[in-house]
Parts: C-alpha cells; sequence; structure tokens
C-alpha cells in the first residue's frame, strides 16, 4: 500500500519511503534544542560548584565541543540526533540512501542556525518534504521505522506539485518575487499610515526595543503578526500554483 493511499486514522504507513511532516519535525528541533541548552546550565552550574578556572575552563571547551558536533556526528554516525530518534526519524543521503557525511552534517547545522524555522517553511512547496538545509545538502529526513510511522507524523511524496498544468518553477519564482515586493510595499504603506494617524513614530519603527511605548509596541507586534504569515503564505500559495499569475491550468472538461 502506497503512503500517498493512507488517511489520517488509517492503519500504519507500509514499507514505502516516508517522509516526515512539519510538526514532527518542529517536535525533534525543539527537543535538541532543549537538550543542548540543559547541557549548557548542566556545564555551568557544575564549574559554580567547583569554584576553579582549572575546571572551568576544560568543561567550557568540552560543552563548547558537544554543543557544535552534537548534531553533526550523530547525524552521520546515526542518521538520527536524539529528537530525530524519540520521533521516529533519520536523515538520509539522496544519493546513496544511507546516512550523510560529517561534512554534508555540518552544512546542514550551519544553513539550518542561520535561517532558523524560515528554514522549514520550503517543506511546504518541495515533494518530499525537505527544508532548504535539506535541499541544499541533496538529504531527506524519514521514518526510521517506517512499519510503525502514524500518518499523521508522516506521508509520501506532495504529487500535488507536479500534476499535469503546474505552471513552470520560473513562472512560478517569478510570481512569487513579484508578490512579495508588492506585499513588503504595502508593509511601508501600513506602517506610514500608523505614523501619519500618530498610531506609531518612525522611532518606534526603526528601533522598536528602544523607543516604543507599551501601546505602541503592541501595534507594531499585531501588524506584523499579519505580515511575516503573509510572506509564508505567499511563497507557498505561489509555488503550489494557486497564485494569479501562475495559477494551475485546469484539464478542460
Amino acid at each position: 500500500m502506497s503512503v500517498e493511499a493512507i488517511e489520517p486514522g488509517s492503519q500504519p504507513i507500509g514499507q514505502d519511503v516516508a517522509y516526515a511532516r512539519y510538526t514532527r519535525r518542529l517536535k525533534a528541533y525543539f527537543l535538541d534544542w532543549v537538550l543542548m541548552i540543559a547541557l549548557m546550565f548542566g556545564g555551568l552550574f557544575i564549574a559554580v560548584q567547583f569554584g576553579s578556572d582549572n575546571v572551568a575552563r576544560p568543561l567550557g571547551f568540552i560543552v563548547v565541543a558537544v554543543l557544535l558536533l552534537y548534531e553533526p556526528l550523530l547525524v552521520s554516525l546515526v542518521g538520527s540526533t536524539v529528537g530525530h530518534y524519540v520521533y521516529n526519524m533519520r536523515v538520509v543521503d539522496d544519493r546513496k540512501g544511507g546516512n550523510v557525511s560529517f561534512f554534508k552534517a555540518v552544512v546542514r547545522v550551519v544553513i539550518k542556525n542561520v535561517l532558523g524555522l524560515w528554514s522549514f517553511v520550503m517543506m511546504a512547496t518541495t515533494r518530499r518534504r525537505q527544508a532548504v538545509h535539506d535541499l541544499l545538502t541533496r538529504s531527506t529526513v524519514q521514518a526510521r521505522d517506517a512499519a510503525t510511522a502514524n500518518p499523521d507524523h508522516f506521508t509520501g511524496e506532495n504529487l500535488e506539485l507536479v500534476k499535469p498544468g503546474m505552471p513552470s518553477w520560473l513562472r512560478r519564482l517569478a510570481v512569487m518575487v513579484c508578490y512579495l515586493v508588492v506585499w513588503w510595499l504595502t508593509n511601508g504603506v501600513v506602517l506610514l499610515g500608523l505614523e501619519s494617524a500618530r498610531l506609531l513614530s518612525a522611532k518606534c519603527v526603526n528601533d522598536p526595543q528602544r523607543f516604543c511605548a507599551a501601546g505602541d509596541l503592541a501595534i507594531l507586534i499585531g501588524w506584523y503578526v499579519v505580515f511575516f504569515p503573509g510572506l509564508i503564505l505567499i511563497i507557498i500559495f505561489a509555488w503550489r500554483g494557486r497564485l494569479w499569475g501562475a495559477r494551475v491550468r485546469r484539464e478542460s472538461a
């Protein structure tokens, strides 16, 4: 039975490739983050208890080394961090089907840390649920044990992106950029409007931490709660062929 044919709540996914969904990967991401925070505070606590530079310096070096090598080593050696393993996932090299190399694992971590959660937005626009750090290192995140994978947590390829009538990737990209530019200009117009209405000051917009009062900050945050999700939706809808200018062509009856 194929992964695509299974609906949530049905039997477990079979032996076909099952790619991790966004929520599954986000949980693993935060679990690893919590472990790293716990490691830093644990090291700091031990260093304070001993109160000696002879202990603090080597301990600090060990903590930093673990933080830097934690994901690259685990992913390259066993295919999973602790977060990946707990949530039944593994990182797979697209070319050879096994674990990614240590170098590729390092590159994945660097890209993921630079982009943060924005890297995962790309998962909604790729066939195999790949984030930016997956695409650039030619890797995927799959079910570690497909026999026990829940369809709510894993899925097959997103065939919607290759269905007949889908505009070319270049056209979708061009339309996406146009919409993003318009939305960014809209952001400027809204902020100018708020300034003209004396609901915000120019200083508050340029440096919220220093010049925004509580009321101004609430207004600014309220707008950005609309603005940033709008950016994400434009990227997703454009790549899926759902925006005017690059819509999926419907087959004639």
